[in-house]
């Protein structure tokens, strides 16, 4: 019931427009100085995602795996195309007071992939720059 409810009051993939990137000469390019500092930054008690990578891994990969991790997130903006699993989220239940059978009494939380979030954090550091020019 709370899985209809959520869906009933959320947006889909459907509803979401799709924005192309325009072929530009210039490519998408990631620092790995911003990626390293979001790799540190990953909380060690946080929970996974749905592609099952824990971001104690890449901490305990570190240095080694940055430029890999870069790489592959310039490949996926400049093709435009996420792989399934970064697109997918665990929303979890979460009670935020009053009665408890009432779906309207908790709050999603979403667990989304570790690595698809630090997608998102050189993006928006991309969009600030882009912004203050």
């Amino acid at each position: 019931m709370i899985n209809l409810y959520y869906f009933s009051i959320f947006s889909s993939e459907d509803n979401i427009a799709h924005i192309q990137r325009e072929n530009t000469s210039d490519p998408f390019i990631i620092d790995i100085k911003a990626i390293r500092r979001r790799i540190r930054a990953i909380g060690r008690n946080k929970s996974v995602g749905p592609d099952r990578i824990p971001g104690e891994i890449l901490k305990m990969v570190g240095e080694a795996m940055i430029p890999y991790l870069a790489r592959l997130l310039e490949i996926t903006m400049n093709n435009g195309a996420l792989p399934g699993d970064w697109r997918r989220d665990t929303v979890v239940p979460i009670h935020k007071g009053g009665d408890r059978s009432l779906f309207t009494n908790y709050r999603p939380v979403s667990s989304t992939s570790v690595v698809c979030k630090q997608m998102e954090h050189a993006i928006a550091l991309y969009l600030r720059q882009v912004w203050e020019k």
